[in-house]
Parts: C-alpha cells; structure tokens; sequence
C-alpha cells in the first residue's frame, strides 16, 4: 500500500517560466533512463526477489524514485505554467500563440493534448515504454544494471544543470543528482553481499573460452593494457586461429528427416544459380555514362566526386 504525502521530497522553486527547458527536462520524466523507469525497474525486481535484505532496499528506492518522479514533474508543469494558461485562455492573438508553442520545442500534439503539464514522454516527445525495464530475474546482473542505469541518469542530470541558470532549478538537480549516487553506493553494495557475483547466473564459463582475447580489430591504433594483455589473456592475433575457434570446418548443418530433406533439396534445386552465364540484365541496357563496366561494354565513370557534377551536365541531355 502506498500513501502519497502532498509535500515534495525536495522544494521546487522556479524563477520564471521557460516552456523550452521543461522539454529538456522531460527527458528525465519519460525517458530511457528518468524516473518512472528506475521505479518500475526496481519496484518489478522487488516483487520477484526472494532475498528479503534486497527485495527491502528495491521497495525503498522504488518509492524514493516516484518521489523523485513528482519533482521533476513538478518542475516541468512550473516552467510551463505560463504557456499552460495561454493555450487554456486563448488570451495571445494567434500569431503569439503558435510562436509561443512552437518556441517550447513540443510538438502541436503535446501542447494541445497535454496542455503544459508533464506527459510521460521524453525532451524529444517519444512515449514511455516498458521496454525501458530490463531486469532479468537474476539479481547479479540486475544490480550491475541499475549501477549502469543511476550512473547514465546521473550524467543526464549533470548535462540539465549545465543548460539552466535558475538557482533554484539548479539545487532541486543537484539533489536528485546526488540521490543517484547514493542508489548506486546502495546497488553496489547489495551487489557484492552475493558472496559469488561473477558471472552472472548459475552455469559456469568454459574454461578454454574464458581468458581468452581476440584482437579482432587490427592496425593503426592497436594498444595493450591490462583488459586485453597480461597472465589474465590468451591474447589471440593471429585471426586463422578463431575461425573456427572450437577445432570444426566452421560449417553450418542440420539434420533433417526424410520429408524435410526432400523439399530442402528441391528448394535448392529450384532456386539454384548458374555461375557460367551471364545474361543481359535491365542494367545492361539502360546504361550510360557513369555505368561503369557491364555487359555492353565500359560505361566509364567519374574520376572523384567533384568532377561528378561536370560529367553529369556534359552527358545531360540538349
């Protein structure tokens, strides 16, 4: 059971309406990684926990994350009180009015559907999802996400401070941004409670897998450090020894029953190429300069890019 106290966790103040920076601030409202997604992501991995220590601290943060919901869209329906008022007054000449919505950076929907109050959308007007929640049921990799996700909102907070200059604006961020880093102390310590949290799950990694590393990306730019080198790594180079890694032709079978192989060898039958041809295609025929090579012969082409034009108007027709 939940019992909403109308004070907020931390006191709004805004100077002056500015419908332009509520859309920014949306983004913590309804987005990937505002505070409706941390509620519900911790709030649904509470419900499936079974340790009782964590399944606490998720319904603690889950709830503080609803007040921090609250805040933020009591700040966006702030900044937006004027524009509000415009749009339910009909008080500006309609010049005014639409110069006034379109200087918010909403579209005419939100304005019109929502009126200046906060919609569950991001700054960029995208609706909340519930996709946003990516637990899995499997609290060592849960915790490490809602470490990645307090660190990711964290940032998204650093980024709206810099862009107001309103004081008191300024302190209500600094304080959820604050929170943030709390619930990440918090995550990582529930986290390293589970005595073996790496890897995640329950089935261990194969052995001769496991340390190994493949500089699958070669040339200029190569560097060594302790993520790739060292008495950790079987550091692979030499690329002919992945492909295939497990020692077998790389190939790609299945084994199928009488019936299915039939068909298959039918399909294959009918939808087989023939690599001695080379029939004339609509290519072939349509083509001009600039075609390149084809069957009718070398169509030519530019030597680069700003020759292009030139050779396009020459061969355009009188």
């Amino acid at each position: 059971m939940f019992m909403h106290n109308k004070r907020l966790q931390y006191t709004v103040r805004v100077s002056e309406p500015n419908p332009r920076l509520a859309t920014m601030m949306l983004e913590q409202f309804g987005g990937a990684d505002g505070e409706l997604a941390a509620a519900m992501r911790y709030f649904t991995q509470a419900l499936g926990d079974e340790d009782p220590g964590r399944k606490d601290m998720l319904l603690d943060i889950a709830t503080e994350e609803l007040s921090h919901l609250e805040v933020i869209g009591s700040i966006v329906a702030m900044l937006n009180k004027g524009v509000k008022a415009q749009l339910a007054e009909g008080q500006m000449e309609e010049v005014e009015l639409y110069r006034t919505i379109g200087a918010t950076g909403t579209s005419a929907k939100e304005a019109l559907l929502f009126g200046g109050g906060p919609a569950l959308i991001d700054s960029a007007g995208v609706p909340w999802t519930a996709a946003y929640v990516d637990s899995r049921g499997e609290p060592t990799a849960d915790l490490r996400s809602n470490i990645a996700a307090e660190s990711r909102a964290k940032i998204v907070y650093e980024r709206l401070i810099n862009i107001t200059d309103d004081p008191g604006i300024k302190e209500a961020l600094g304080f959820l941004m604050t929170r943030e880093i709390a619930h990440q102390k918090s995550f990582e310590k529930a986290l390293y409670a589970i005595e073996d949290n790496f890897p995640s799950g329950k089935l261990p990694g194969i052995e001769k897998y496991a340390n190994i590393y493949v500089n699958t990306s070669q040339g200029e730019g190569d560097t060594t450090g302790p993520w790739n080198s060292g008495d950790q790594w079987d550091r692979i180079d030499d690329l002919s020894q992945t492909m295939p890694i497990d020692g077998g032709d790389g190939l790609a079978t299945v084994s199928l029953d009488k019936a299915d192989q039939a068909v298959a060898t039918k399909l294959a039958k009918r939808t087989m190429s023939d690599p001695s041809g080379n029939p004339l295609t609509g290519v072939d025929l349509g083509a001009g300069p600039g075609a390149g090579r084809t069957t009718n012969g070398d169509q030519g082409g530019a030597p680069d890019i700003e020759s292009a034009p030139a050779m396009a108007e020459a061969n355009a027709p009188a």
